[in-house]
């Protein structure tokens, strides 16, 4: 493996280079241009997958993206998410090859669509802004010729079938710049929004991050760019990716009925131990709760991960 390069710092120049128009974070406005971490190995190709349903009106789509931890790429899923307030809209991070290096750009949150790579991340963003649906006052409206919502419990839709792109994709890239990486530039838009007051990543987001970072299952050097939970509906909700895996494994036959049972008996677990701290605590669960349930659903991924790669 080559060097790996990490680094924390603000590079103007590869911003400009990149058609980003960069400015300086102060206490009132939090602008992600910058580069958080470089790395001389390109990412892995954009997984193919399906979006699920949006859970909750006012939830926002982000894009599922390869990020870089210790053990390598690995991927952090799609998820529905709630903006910090009404009226902002969330632009993708991505990852941008300049001077012999992939930069990893962080996503955030403003009052319009930044630069992402041009990066066709699906569902709306297909490499400039979104067209997955838009803020009408205090409601945001979800555009349903191109995202998925649960419409039992949201209402609030319309269909823009005019904004879909029927160019058949053959590249599922993941970066800008470099061999095979998009050669889009920055829009005059796209300028204009990355001078804007910018509102980085929720807490939320952080820890789902943080979460696809503790599975072993996310790596892209064990599922080979192609992860078993590459989307969920809400952050935290793992334990229908999880039967789902269990699904695929018995029906392809890499899960024996000993294993299958192991596996479902710690979901069933899971689930009761999750039921019984929500009826405690108003229907909630306490921080600790939540890292604890997290802890032993890494042990279940790990656990299904090893019965379908043969004890691998």
């Amino acid at each position: 493996m080559r060097k790996i390069t990490a680094v924390r710092m603000v590079l103007f120049g590869l911003c400009l280079s990149l058609g980003l128009v960069c400015m300086a974070p102060s206490a009132s406005a939090q602008i992600a241009v910058g580069v958080g971490i470089s790395v001389h190995i390109a990412p892995p190709a954009l997984p193919v997958y399906v979006q699920p349903a949006c859970p909750t009106e006012g939830f926002l789509w982000t894009p599922g993206y390869w990020a870089y931890g210790a053990a390598g790429y690995y991927w952090v899923p799609g998820v529905w998410v709630a903006p910090p307030r009404v009226g902002l809209l969330w632009t993708p991070s991505y990852w941008g090859f300049v001077g012999g290096v992939y930069g990893f750009h962080a996503g955030y949150w403003g009052p319009h669509i930044g630069f992402y790579g041009g990066v066709n991340y699906g569902f709306g963003y297909g490499g400039v802004g979104f067209v997955g649906g838009e803020w009408r006052g205090g409601h945001f409206a979800y555009n349903t010729a191109v995202v998925n919502v649960n419409s039992t419990v949201i209402h609030n839709t319309y269909v823009n079938k005019t904004v879909i792109n029927n160019t058949t994709v053959v590249n599922h890239t993941s970066f800008n710049g470099g061999p095979g990486g998009t050669t889009a530039t920055a829009t005059a838009e796209e300028r204009a929004a990355a001078s804007e007051t910018h509102v980085q990543a929720t807490s939320e987001q952080t820890a789902h991050e943080h979460t696809a970072s503790m599975d072993k299952a996310n790596l892209a050097s064990e599922n080979h760019g192609r992860p078993a939970n590459p989307a969920m509906s809400r952050v935290g909700e793992r334990a229908e990716n999880q039967q789902k895996r269990i699904a695929n494994g018995v029906a392809s036959g890499k899960m024996t009925p000993r294993e299958t049972a192991k596996v479902e008996n710690q979901e069933a677990h899971i689930n009761h131990q999750v039921k019984e701290d929500r009826a405690a605590n108003g229907g909630k669960l306490t921080p600790a709760e939540k890292k604890q349930v997290n802890k032993e659903q890494n042990k279940t991924s790990k656990e299904i991960h090893k019965d379908k790669s043969g004890g691998k």
